[in-house]
């Protein structure tokens, strides 16, 4: 099987049979690309002809173009799943990738806010004015249920049911999950339900519960937007993303003494290992605790 067919039926498999959503599909085909297009400029024709030292040597160009540790991490866990696909279809003879692992440095613990900082930030949009209220439910919501942006843009009026205090959620993979979601996230949701959705809404909003001021469905780089120009008027210092909050939300649930696996089920990790970051942050904030209160600290 040459390069290009192998690429191919790899992308089938993970639309068909592991279901992903269109913007996993898209990254996959980017890294598997970006990496064929390596192999070819080594003259490889064929899986078999990989050998550990190109992927190696693919990984270490892509850091000397300048890519984030994480970006490469990431590039290194789609060419795995690239040749484990290969070899379990006997498209292979061997896996190039069994025995690489990406250097424990290139592990970045993720930033998070202080509950003081969340609540600033909380307290930043006007909420007398519609797009205030509506940005307070959205921050509000993906907090406390530690959502993905995807996955709170992709929410549907009926997936919060609020008098159970749970919010259903598709997650990667098309995994469902139902996360419980605190009185204080729910009550900014209902309000923004009930006053202001109505007003944003028209014939083409469907059931998408956030909306933009057209009517529409906000898009990630609208949110995105939003949640800058709020950090902005904190005056925040550490560096921000949508996923800075689910990071946060994981963080202070086990600072709070929150049983590991139950963290996982909430945030939608198929495997525990990913949730096992969040124990290192934890690790660092308890020396921040010795060392801020401990006299010989």
């Amino acid at each position: 099987m040459d390069l290009r067919s192998a690429r191919d039926e790899f992308i089938r498999y993970l639309q068909v049979e592991r279901r992903l959503s269109p913007a996993s599909l898209d990254a996959y085909q980017r890294d598997i690309g970006r990496y064929l297009r390596f192999l070819t400029s080594r003259a490889v024709r064929s899986p078999d002809q990989v050998s550990s030292n190109l992927v190696t040597e693919h990984l270490m160009h892509l850091r000397h173009q300048g890519l984030a540790p994480s970006s490469v991490a990431r590039h290194l866990s789609a060419i795995r799943s690239f040749h484990r696909f290969l070899c379990l279809e006997d498209h292979s003879s061997g896996d190039p990738t069994e025995y690489l692992h990406a250097p424990r440095l290139w592990k970045r613990l993720p930033d998070v806010l202080h509950q003081n900082e969340i609540e600033t930030l909380m307290a930043q949009p006007d909420t007398s004015t519609p797009a205030g209220l509506r940005d307070r439910a959205m921050l509000e919501l993906m907090y406390a249920a530690g959502l993905r942006v995807s996955e709170m843009l992709s929410l549907k009026i009926s997936d919060l049911m609020p008098e159970l205090k749970y919010v259903r959620v598709i997650g990667k993979g098309l995994r469902e999950r139902v996360v419980p979601v605190g009185s204080e996230a729910v009550r900014w949701v209902q309000r923004y339900r009930q006053e202001i959705r109505p007003l944003l809404a028209n014939p083409l909003s469907d059931e998408v519960l956030f909306l933009n001021l057209r009517g529409k469905g906000l898009s990630r780089m609208g949110f995105w937007k939003i949640l800058k120009k709020y950090v902005a008027m904190t005056g925040i210092k550490t560096p921000v993303s949508p996923h800075t909050l689910r990071h946060s939300f994981a963080t202070h649930l086990l600072e709070g003494g929150a049983d590991l696996r139950a963290v996982q089920e909430m945030l939608g990790h198929a495997d525990i290992s990913t949730t096992q970051i969040y124990t290192h942050v934890d690790r660092e904030y308890l020396k921040e605790v010795h060392r801020t209160f401990h006299p010989r600290g």
